[in-house]
């Protein structure tokens, strides 16, 4: 009996088998069976429109046929044309034997190779092929699935494979339940991977593929709804709101209103706080709407109810920026039993990996007492001998530089569970938090505060040094007008790759070159990534480096005699305070960064920002750049210099950018261009994408159904005992490493 579990040793030949297993790790028949077509081929093919160098794989008839002996070596050699009835082409064999009785004419066969030339005319040498008559085995097919490689194993002897495995299989495992499957009329799993792998109509394949992408939604829903329901049973400690606390005297003192946007939500976290079911909350704005404002009052609601918050950053630079930040809002409030502290006062502690000995003591002692009631550290928070007094509040900013393990972690050194707040300055399309972050409740800023300068976003070209120059000299303009400006490079030295290997050029979430498949039109939808597309223009350019770009704009004219600055991640924890510090006083004039200056730096001078290789960082990533500007009131300057040329997809991408400020909107084009692998973490994993049928931007209807089906089948069934191959299949697709996915929007 063949099922799913089935090794592939049993049912192919050993060398075939060891071929699968080798080169695309495939050993049994559902790992074969989910190794799925990257495109079709109708029968009928056109042969018309080939240029020399076209990889082709194509349907055609043998029209003509000759042997004949060669002229300089023994042996006879094979000339053929085949036809799609309307195009010929060449082919030709310099060895006949094996070919001269099957390539006759009439014969039809599948014929796959690279387009050559010869005496003026385009031909194929060599071309692999299998006769149709044998490959149908008496079953014709209209579309003929097409295959990643396997070894040296051509494309239809995959799908020969296939289609004999798929035979020989008595029965799937259905892991969704047959009152699913006729609630959203679905196939059977069975009748799915036929559909898929042996399909007669593209009806037949997007019937199938419905079928599989909603399964992956599905379990994906599971993974949230479950998440959801063991939060919802956990009990904490209510931390209620009071009317003469630390966080009423902090909203009198504050020099401007609150948005709206801010108020209703901070009113909303007050009364999760207030509940004995811990909070989980995601909030999500524009950048600069004020969402770490939010986050502190939240922590002031918790120290008034006698608890502590910690704030997890991802970098030094930002926790120290968010120390300073927070300090300098609450001025004597943050020195607490301090001499000229306020006597309802806490204190703010710093951790970071790299403070000294007593810097990093007094901390540790501050946090264990109690006397921070706010408490801000990088990854270092996480260590086993950090101990809070009683931890309440747990807010994790930028949270898609954290896996699940640091962030439960964290939410473990409290003695009862804390209220966790998940902050994200990257807008997120609906579909996309309802898919990642569907485990939390999620709150909203779209309002900018009063005061925001506008920022006025430009696109230079390297080709033109006279536009690059102009840049340079509205650069000093600022600058003379008493304002500042950054410079963001994507590398530190010439010889080092980007700092933020998020967005290296090549890497999945750059939409980089990924692997071929041989055939020249993309994936499985046809889809090109933007990056393959990229760096089709031509060889890949030096990127410029911060150490190169202080040297060049020291000699640069327009800015001789301005205080340069400079700031990346290797520097010393010292230096990068230090030099943050002098930024944040107008002692430095220019700063020269890789992106550790991306998210959190509040600088209310710096006015312009110049982004060399701006054509290598995302969309999002730019929109987020540039909210580094006109934080003062001062109206903002953005300046993306690039070598890519307008026409490409990364010219259009910059374009997109400078079109519009709405974040929103620029989060679904960069979805839509780096696809889901990437916004949901396959990248950190890497392995195959989570996600191969579904598109969260383009199934929301699909998205929301699962969704319900998967929180009433939790709601009834928490461990879906009823549903056993359902429970399996959750946690095969879910081990520890690819759960961290869910947590990485």
């Amino acid at each position: 009996m063949t099922t799913e579990a089935t090794l592939l040793t049993k049912l192919l030949p050993k060398v075939d088998a060891n071929k699968f297993a080798k080169a695309r790790g495939l050993e049994t028949v559902s790992d074969l069976l989910a190794f799925w077509p990257r495109r079709y081929r109708p029968r009928e093919s056109d042969l018309g429109g080939l240029k020399i160098g076209d990889y082709v794989v194509a349907v055609a008839e043998v029209k003509t046929a000759t042997t004949r002996p060669m002229k300089n070596r023994r042996g006879r050699m094979l000339q053929a044309v085949i036809t799609d009835g309307t195009h010929d082409l060449d082919i030709t064999f310099f060895n006949a034997h094996g070919h001269e009785h099957k390539l006759r004419p009439g014969a039809r066969g599948l014929f796959a190779g690279t387009v050559g030339q010869f005496n003026r005319s385009l031909q194929l040498t060599h071309p692999g092929y299998t006769l149709l008559d044998d490959f149908d085995a008496g079953e014709r097919k209209d579309l003929i699935p097409i295959y990643l490689a396997v070894g040296n194993l051509p494309t239809w002897k995959v799908t020969e494979t296939v289609r004999t495995v798929l035979d020989l299989l008595d029965d799937a495992d259905d892991a969704l339940p047959e009152e699913i499957l006729d609630r959203r009329d679905l196939p059977s799993r069975l009748d799915a991977l036929r559909g898929i792998h042996t399909p007669d109509s593209w009806a037949e394949i997007e019937v199938a593929r419905r079928r599989l992408r909603y399964e992956e939604a599905l379990l994906l829903q599971l993974a949230l709804a479950r998440r959801r329901a063991l939060a919802a049973g956990q009990r904490t400690v209510a931390r209620r709101s009071i009317s003469a606390g630390i966080q009423a005297a902090f909203d009198a003192r504050l020099p401007f209103e609150l948005t709206n946007g801010q108020r209703e939500i901070g009113t909303e976290i007050e009364a999760d706080l207030a509940a004995e079911t811990p909070m989980h909350r995601l909030l999500q704005g524009e950048v600069g709407s004020g969402k770490t404002l939010v986050a502190l009052r939240a922590m002031l609601t918790v120290i008034d109810a006698g608890g502590q918050a910690a704030l997890l950053a991802p970098t030094e630079v930002l926790a120290t920026q968010h120390t300073r930040s927070i300090t300098g809002m609450l001025g004597d409030l943050a020195e607490g039993g301090l001499l000229g502290g306020s006597v309802i006062g806490t204190r703010v502690a710093l951790l970071t990996g790299s403070q000294s000995a007593a810097e990093r003591k007094k901390a540790l002692l501050e946090i264990a007492s109690g006397q921070a009631g706010i408490v801000v550290g990088t990854h270092a928070l996480l260590q086993e001998h950090v101990q809070f007094a009683d931890l309440a509040l747990v807010v994790v900013d930028e949270q898609h530089r954290f896996g699940v393990e640091q962030r439960d972690a964290l939410r473990g050194k409290g003695e009862s569970p804390p209220h966790v707040l998940v902050m994200t300055a990257t807008p997120i399309p609906r579909t996309v938090a309802m898919t990642v972050f569907g485990d939390l409740e999620t709150s909203t800023l779209r309002e900018l505060p009063a005061g925001r300068g506008a920022i006025t976003t430009t696109v230079i070209p390297e080709s033109r040094p006279d536009w690059i120059d102009r840049a340079w000299h509205k650069v000093a303009d600022e600058i003379r007008l008493g304002r500042q400006a950054y410079v963001v490079c994507p590398r530190i030295g010439d010889d080092d790759p980007p700092e933020d290997e998020l967005y290296a050029v090549g890497s999945p979430s750059a939409g980089g070159p990924t692997e071929s498949d041989g055939w020249p039109d993309g994936g499985m939808d046809g889809a090109q990534t933007d990056g393959a597309q990229d760096a089709a223009e031509g060889p890949a350019r030096p990127l410029h480096s911060v150490l190169a770009t202080l040297a060049l704009l020291a000699e640069t004219p327009a800015l001789a005699g301005l205080r340069l600055g400079m700031l990346h991640g290797r520097l010393p924890a010292e230096e990068k305070e230090s030099t943050m510090l002098a930024f944040t006083r107008g002692e430095i004039d220019v700063l020269v960064s890789t992106t550790v200056i991306e998210v959190g730096v509040d600088v209310h001078n710096a006015s312009v920002m110049v982004v060399l290789d701006a054509d290598r960082f995302g969309v999002s990533q730019l929109h987020q750049l540039r909210g580094r500007v006109g934080r003062g009131g001062l109206p903002g300057l953005c300046v993306l210099m690039t070598g890519a040329t307008p026409e490409s997809p990364a010219g259009e991408r910059l374009r997109a950018v400078a079109a519009t400020t709405d974040g929103f909107e620029l989060a679904r084009l960069d979805l839509t261009q780096r696809r889901e692998g990437d916004i949901l973490g396959a990248a950190q994993h890497g392995r195959r994408t989570q996600l191969e049928f579904l598109h969260v931007l383009e199934h929301e209807d699909l998205i929301e159904q699962a969704r319900e089906d998967a929180f009433a089948l939790i709601d009834a069934d928490p461990e879906l005992a009823q549903h056993p191959a359902l429970a399996a299949a959750l946690a095969a697709r879910l081990d520890v490493e690819q759960a961290a996915f869910l947590e990485r929007g």
